[in-house]
């Protein structure tokens, strides 16, 4: 720590010294009234603030022409030029009020701003246009601090996820235009069923840690909350077609009416999205349409919005098993069976299936310059099943020999006699289904007024989800009906929550932050598993669970000088048990999971000037009765997991940029981290000399939570050789991590260090306002790596054994492609 400290001092104390003067002015609006809070940039380089209480702004300055920018929401962004010599400069600015509003009210209350005490990134459209070619949104994060994303086809597109500092996807609340994205019941995002979703957004901001109330009930380890692009004011078209390595295609269409009597516009954009991926029947086949229609006054907007994702795509969530990764890295078990004469298959079919369609409705009501009010409603319908060929032969030679899934007992039927046989399974063909809604509403007011600066909102969504198995193929049928339905559940789960938050500034260098959100949560699960009881009896999974948490939050921050500050807050979080771990504890009150909590202590560094700066942030994360996945995966990919009573992350994030030169930029990030359990037991299966078995537990001092490298790097270099032409350099590092909890150096992902190449380029005709051509080279180096797994640990007289499924990635390959802006 002491390094960290010397490095970023050290830093600042050079950069210090070429500083001479300043720039300093006032914004006030059209009635010459001082307006808190608006951005000030310096563009083309990393220089930034917002005014304070009484409208000031100030920024010091090495000699040099700028270009600053002044945005707020609800006025006219306004740029202009100056000139830094041997003198102070001041500037003045009169903003313009907007004469229409601006969807930036909708997100407004969901983010934080630079005087809000907490650890956060904005992506804003330059940056994601970097990243936004063909993979998924887990890609297009992945170089933001403390991000590590996976692929399960080894490209980036299709079945793709991401963590956060250790902590999944269930443990990031994801919102967008402020409305919940997360499964209910999983609390997972699947950017699957969002193809070519990026080609939506304008931002993003990721709050890492428990992150604020306004962002949704289920925030915990961090939040992401999107904004759609803004629709535009001029009519347009856009059209993208790109290609590459394993057949990939993307082809995309957008448009917008402009404003149509003043005050209506609609947008529309198509995608479709083709891959064979990596690894073997790793295909996709995605298509995507989203529309966006708006009625807009100087005070009101009322925008409705639609959603839809259809994808088709071949399962992979299995892995490759260790014995093959070398000799075979894109062998992918999924599907496969034999046939009449014995020859190895795949089964076609072997592909998981799902529609989902969104509604969004927004309304806000400007009453005062100081006081709004959002209100949104939304509904989303999903349904879909994956399906899965079941061979009997290929399991007795291939696999483990296990019968339970072509038991005619496993679905409720009896066994059939052919040709005087009493046969006990089968060959089959199944589907499990999924068909559910989602709705509910939020809302919020909020007030800016001095060095006010508050929200209060909440809201209300309710789950209603069908979960049911049919049989559509069977080799011995018997009496069986077609598309024989073999069980059925069903979750209800409603979530409820009201916040408030507020920013105030007791000075104009000094701001304390409060926020507390109470939630509720009733959740009812009735029906019956597709897991049969020990004794062969259908799994009743009857059960009703409530939760009440009360999370609150305070932090302060104190700008040091135009070119610093630091920030401290702390933060309490709760989350509840998924179904999964309910459904995998059913039948066993001891292993019932319990909701976790945590207390989140962050405290944070910037430095700027023109040409660098240097944040650094450390953070201590307390967690009591974490879930933490034991590495192993359910029937349908689902990390399994427990509760331990006492576990902790703590590591220090350090963010630099840096203009080496006019024509050079510079962007890395590095978070070193410890990922710990303590006193962690764990239960695993004993085979004595005479291979009798025993189930027996065992306690480890402390150990490391799985999945959580303990270093994680990205960078970023651009050259800028000639205008609109850059050059990149994309590296992330990942270093070893676990893959369960006992710290085996027989169940761990080696580090990885891989590097892309980027060009982009962009001219006009005049035909054509815009021609911009993209390519990449990813893994130009070839490295051979994987960068998920998941596995487990048996014991035969006193020696460790392991089983291991890993998610290999592609060596190089190539993406490019096309994007024309009419």
């Amino acid at each position: 720590m002491k390094r960290v400290f010397l490095i970023v001092s050290l830093f600042a104390f050079v950069a210090i010294q070429g500083i001479a003067q300043s720039l300093t002015g006032k914004v006030h609006d059209e009635n010459n009234q001082p307006l808190p809070g608006v951005n000030v940039s310096i563009l083309n380089s990393f220089m930034g603030t917002s005014t304070n209480v009484n409208g000031n702004y100030s920024l010091k300055l090495q000699p040099g022409k700028y270009l600053v920018k002044f945005s707020f929401i609800g006025y006219k962004d306004q740029t202009k030029e100056f000139q830094i010599s041997s003198r102070d400069v001041s500037m003045d600015i009169r903003l313009e009020r907007n004469a229409l509003m601006t969807e930036d009210v909708i997100v407004e209350a969901t983010r934080i701003n630079k005087r809000t005490p907490g650890s956060f990134e904005n992506l804003g459209g330059e940056e994601l246009e970097q990243n936004r070619l063909v993979q998924d949104i887990p890609y297009m994060i992945q170089l933001t601090p403390s991000v590590v994303a996976t692929s399960e086809t080894g490209t980036g597109v299709g079945y793709t996820s991401f963590r956060i500092r250790g902590s999944d996807p269930t443990r990031i609340n994801v919102t967008i235009d402020g409305i919940p994205y997360n499964d209910a019941e999983s609390q997972g995002t699947y950017w699957v069923n969002m193809p070519d979703f990026g080609n939506s957004v304008s931002s993003v901001q990721i709050q890492r840690g428990v992150g604020t109330s306004t962002n949704g009930a289920g925030a915990f380890g961090g939040t992401m909350n999107f904004k759609t692009k803004a629709l535009s004011n001029k009519a347009y078209a856009e059209m993208d077609a790109f290609g590459g390595s394993y057949n990939t295609l993307k082809a995309s269409v957008k448009a917008g009416t402009g404003l149509i009597n003043d005050h209506f516009s609609m947008d529309a954009r198509y995608s479709r999205v083709l891959s064979d991926g990596y690894v073997d029947r790793a295909f996709v086949d995605h298509e995507a349409f989203q529309f966006s229609a708006a009625y807009r006054s100087e005070k009101n907007l009322l925008k409705v919005s639609f959603i839809r994702g259809k994808q088709r795509t071949g399962i992979t969530w299995w892995g490759n098993p260790e014995d093959s990764l070398e000799s075979n890295p894109t062998f992918n078990p999924a599907g496969l069976y034999l046939d009449e004469d014995g020859n190895l298959q795949a089964y076609k079919g072997q592909t998981d299936n799902y529609i989902q369609n969104h509604y969004h409705l927004h309304y806000t009501h400007m009453f005062t310059d100081c006081l709004n009010v959002n209100a949104s409603v939304h509904y989303t319908q999903g349904s879909g099943y994956y399906e899965q060929y079941k061979d009997v032969d290929y399991e007795n030679m291939y696999g483990q020999g296990d019968m339970t899934d072509m038991s005619y007992a496993t679905y409720g039927l009896p066994n059939p006699v052919v040709g005087g046989d009493t046969l006990t399974t089968t060959d089959l063909i199944r589907r499990k289904w999924m068909a559910n809604d989602f709705y509910g509403g939020i809302f919020s007011a909020n007030y800016k007024n001095g060095r006010w600066n508050a929200s209060l909102g909440g809201g209300w969504n309710r789950y209603d989800g069908d979960h049911y198995g049919r049989l559509v193929w069977m080799r011995n049928a018997g009496g069986t009906e077609l598309d024989h339905q073999y069980y059925l559940n069903t979750g209800v789960k409603d979530d409820a929550n009201v916040y408030a938050k507020v920013n105030y500034a007791l000075t104009e260098d000094f701001n304390v932050y409060g926020d507390v959100q109470y939630r509720h949560i009733n959740y009812d699960l009735t029906g019956t598993d597709d897991d049969l009881m020990p004794d062969g009896s259908p799994r009743d999974l009857t059960q009703n669970h409530q939760f009440d948490f009360v999370n609150p939050k305070a932090g302060v921050f104190y700008e040091i000088s135009d070119n610093m500050n630091v920030y401290a807050s702390f933060a309490m979080g709760h989350r509840e048990p998924t179904r999964t771990h309910f459904k995998d504890a059913t039948g066993d009150p001891l292993k019932t999971p319990k909701a976790e909590s945590m207390l989140d202590y962050e405290l944070g560094y910037r430095f700027q000037i023109s040409q660098l700066a240097l944040g650094v942030n450390f953070y201590y994360m307390d967690y009591t009765d974490q879930l933490v996945p034991t590495g192993e995966k359910n029937s349908v990919g689902y990390d399994i997991m427990t509760n331990v009573e006492d576990s902790y992350r703590t590591g220090v994030e350090l963010m630099g940029a840096v203009r080496l030169s006019k024509w050079m930029d510079w962007n890395v990030n590095m978070t070193l981290s410890q990922n710990k359990i303590r006193n962690f037991t764990y239960w695993a299966s004993y085979y004595d000399d005479a291979w009798n078995e025993t189930y027996e537990s065992r306690t480890l001092d402390e150990t490391d939570i799985a999945y959580s490298p303990s270093v994680v790097g990205a960078s970023r270099l651009t050259v800028h050789p000639i205008e609109k032409l850059d050059l990149s350099i994309v590296t992330k590092y990942v270093g070893e991590q676990y893959f369960d909890n006992l710290s085996s150096e027989n169940r761990k992902l080696d580090a990885y260090l891989v590097n892309n190449l980027e060009l982009s380029y962009s001219f006009s005709t005049k035909q054509i306002p815009e021609i911009a051509l993209r390519f990449q080279v990813n893994n130009v180096l070839n490295q051979m790596y994987s960068n998920n797994a998941y596995g487990g640990v048996w014991y035969e007289q006193g020696v460790e054994k392991t089983w291991a499924y890993y998610f290999p990635q592609a060596g190089i390959h190539f993406m490019g492609g096309i994007t024309l802006r009419f």
